[in-house]
């Protein structure tokens, strides 16, 4: 069992638990806003995963180590694109874009909507869809996003994934 991971997550879930509860303070008048989807231009380097995975009875692999990208096109939307090894102990890529239409106080909510591959368990290790649920928090040039994966049936495990993100530019 990895010790790394759970010190890792609880700090990663206690951040962004933290955000959640001062949003409603730093923006009473603002709780529950729709986001402009007014044109951007920023480049995010992202980390691979931290991942508290809900089947604790299984040895999956939580610390899922990996490189990715992330390039904000508008308000609401970003193309992502990544490599980790995931929770089976294979390599996985994934493409997708994370839309993200509303926030609570700082914190976006939508979803990433990409194409994975490398689950052996999945389509023989071949590409797939998936919809993930994602939270993102960003101040300045760092930021999180939290993404609440789904299980599915017996070959994709679902989890709280965390992952730590740079603004490399604007």
């Amino acid at each position: 069992m990895n010790t790394f991971f759970p010190k890792t997550a609880a700090a990663c879930l206690a951040l962004a638990a933290l955000a959640l509860a001062l949003a409603p303070a730093a923006h009473a008048d603002e709780l529950f806003t729709k986001i402009d989807a007014a044109p951007k231009s920023e480049f995010w380097i992202d980390s691979g995963f931290a991942t508290w995975h809900f089947n604790r009875d299984k040895d999956l692999n939580g610390a899922n180590w990996g490189l990715g990208g992330e390039y904000r096109f508008s308000g609401t939307m970003a193309a992502t694109v990544g490599r980790f090894y995931n929770s089976d102990r294979e390599y996985s890529n994934y493409a997708g874009v994370i839309w993200q239409p509303y926030a609570i106080g700082p914190v976006r909510l939508g979803a990433a909507i990409a194409a994975f591959n490398g689950y052996p368990h999945m389509r023989d290790g071949g590409w797939f869809p998936a919809v993930v649920p994602t939270l993102t928090y960003e101040y300045r040039r760092v930021g999180v996003n939290v993404g609440i994966i789904p299980s599915y049936k017996d070959r994709l495990y679902g989890g709280i994934s965390v992952q730590l993100k740079l603004k490399l530019f604007e």
